[in-house]
């Protein structure tokens, strides 16, 4: 069998020693579900064919115990997909990419992330990635908690903009405290669907798996199923049928920005993941929607911006502030919106 680098379609003989490649508790409420369908709506980018495939190998445990395909997951099973070598993700290898260093000193490094560009290896994704040329580039970078050389945060692959990479041990625990403390300052420009009513906002609403489309994160009501989370909002420019708003994080969960967004009914513009790759405002007129369709070639991912970042300085307590201007592809679908924008209020 041709390797394909992917661990769910790989040949396997289960040895002694059993590396965990993706794990998952079935929520309290799962009704019962065939276990290659629980893992076909929890790890991306993966086959029902794939996920057989393990299982015929043996590789697949509910609850420390092999099961087939057709095992049903209740609730509080603990699904686990164990191989005999370890994840490719943990196989990290320096790799020779390009990186837009926006500022750069003995404890760290500002970069600029382009959008395409995932920030580390994981499923689907096991190399070409930020932390690939990060190795590259810099030597002996220290590891976070999760094990991934220098990385401090993260941004989703189709979002551009700023991150901060720690180079030493000291500005590691010091940049991470910050970013657990909630001190450090991180600005988005985002263009949503709809016309925002107020000129600025808070959204608040705890942030979790979504219990049907684990690939989402949803907003709950109630603090228990998910982590608490909060994102000051700020309009910039109207559109009429889209608005370019600035978005403040006062906490950093995942999905946060995409998730609240389409929680008040504002999903970011061309979200595919979140049901903003659809006309979800506008006239139902055909120019329209070509309209919005070209917009969509020019800007081929969400509209999501890292456009700020500020931090204490780990070495010498100074105040960092850094901002990197619009990519290209964010810029023309501006420029397309607002002269629609225009010639509609003519």
């Amino acid at each position: 069998m041709e390797n394909d680098n992917s661990p769910l379609e790989e040949e396997i003989k289960l040895s002694d020693t059993l590396h965990e490649h993706h794990g998952f508790k079935a929520d309290p409420g799962q009704s019962p579900l065939r276990v290659d369908k629980f893992l076909m709506s929890r790890v991306e980018n993966v086959t029902r064919n794939k996920i057989q495939q393990a299982a015929k190998a043996g590789s697949i445990f509910v609850n420390e115990k092999e099961v087939k395909s057709n095992y049903k997951v209740k609730g509080g099973d603990q699904v686990k997909v164990l191989f005999a070598h370890p994840p490719y993700e943990s196989l990290l290898v320096p790799e020779d990419i390009a990186l837009d260093v926006v500022f750069e000193d003995d404890a760290l490094v500002v970069v600029n992330k382009p959008a395409g560009l995932v920030v580390h290896p994981g499923h689907g994704n096991y190399s070409g990635t930020l932390l690939n040329g990060l190795l590259y580039h810099f030597d002996q970078l220290p590891k976070n908690s999760n094990e991934r050389p220098g990385l401090v945060h993260r941004i989703d692959k189709d979002t551009s903009g700023l991150l901060v990479v720690a180079k030493t041990e000291k500005a590691m625990t010091n940049l991470a405290k910050q970013f657990f403390d909630k001190s450090s300052e991180r600005n988005y420009l985002a263009l949503v669907w709809g016309d925002i009513k107020e000129d600025e906002g808070k959204i608040e609403g705890a942030i979790g798996r979504h219990p049907k489309n684990r690939l989402q994160m949803t907003v709950f009501e109630d603090n228990s199923q998910g982590k608490e989370a909060r994102t000051h909002f700020k309009v910039i420019e109207r559109f009429g049928y889209v608005t370019l708003i600035e978005c403040k994080l006062e906490t950093g969960r995942t999905h946060q920005i995409r998730a609240h967004l389409k929680f008040i009914g504002h999903t970011l513009f061309n979200d595919a993941r979140y049901g903003g790759d659809k006309i979800l405002k506008g006239t139902s007129f055909t120019k329209y929607k070509q309209f919005v369709e070209n917009c969509f070639t020019l800007l081929p991912r969400q509209a999501l911006h890292a456009q700020t970042l500020g931090f204490i300085h780990p070495s010498s307590g100074e105040k960092m502030s850094f901002k990197t201007k619009l990519p290209d592809d964010f810029k023309a679908a501006l420029e397309k919106w607002r002269q629609y924008a225009q010639h509609k209020n003519l």
